[in-house]
């Protein structure tokens, strides 16, 4: 073949253009021809894998195998349907279910409730700590007496028992007999700790008979719903009190 033919046919060889960009990918900028198809190709073979494996385990399922949705399940006018299971307890049933419920929660609260007071009558509502969670306030009348101020004095004890808000003798006590109690420090920082232990305990039974109250509310308003009584609801539930109704006043004979 000539170079004269050659150059004939190339120039009537149509001119290549690239396809247009979509739109949505212009923000994108170009993407080449090659990679694009391979992200396509890798999608289409993909799903024709999961197609095959769908396929797979359709051929190998037992036919005549049992599954609940073979008695729960029919065919109404074409339709595949769900049969919903019938209600089997009654209104009066439901209602003895809740009383039992609360009987049986009021009975637990009421048992965390007399442990909360036999505990405050053993701690005496003593700090952990040793000291008063709140101030103790002097007040004087002058700034010179604020100066001079002294706590054991005016408390009449010795300075090493003025940290102490109970058991604390006065000088005279101390006169005619001994400090009763442990004196030790090793000692008396682990009665401490034990006192502490004692008030995270009370706390946390405080905290269950709380609790307790709101789920014993919580199931007495479910059972008062049980009522076929026009309600509208008021307040939401929340995790510290149940939802509260407006029931219709009925006159009752």
């Amino acid at each position: 073949m000539s170079a004269a033919f050659r150059k004939a046919a190339k120039a009537r060889q149509r001119p290549h253009r690239e396809r247009a960009q979509p739109a949505a990918r212009t923000k994108l900028g170009l993407l080449e021809k090659k990679k694009d198809y391979r992200l396509r190709a890798h999608d289409y073979h993909k799903k024709q894998n999961a197609l095959r494996a769908l396929q797979k385990k359709a051929l190998d399922k037992n036919p005549d195998e049992f599954y609940f949705k073979m008695i729960r399940a029919e065919v109404k006018d074409g339709v595949h349907v769900i049969k919903q299971p019938k209600d089997e307890i009654t209104p009066e049933q439901m209602k003895l279910m809740r009383t039992q419920d609360i009987k049986y929660v009021e009975m637990k609260r009421v048992a965390e409730a007399k442990k909360i007071e036999r505990l405050k009558a053993e701690l005496h509502l003593l700090d952990a700590a040793g000291s008063a969670a709140g101030r103790h306030l002097f007040f004087v009348d002058t700034e010179r007496e604020v100066r001079e101020f002294d706590i054991a004095a005016h408390l009449d004890t010795v300075p090493e028992l003025v940290d102490r808000v109970y058991n604390r003798p006065s000088i005279a006590t101390l006169q005619r007999e001994a400090v009763k109690g442990p004196t030790d420090p090793a000692h008396l920082k682990k009665l401490a700790q034990q006192r502490k232990n004692q008030y995270d305990l009370l706390r946390q039974r405080i905290e269950r008979e709380k609790a307790m109250f709101v789920i014993s509310q919580k199931i007495q308003t479910r059972k008062d719903l049980l009522d076929k009584t026009h309600k509208v609801k008021v307040k939401k539930e929340t995790t510290t009190g149940p939802a509260i109704y407006k029931f219709k006043f009925q006159r009752k004979r």
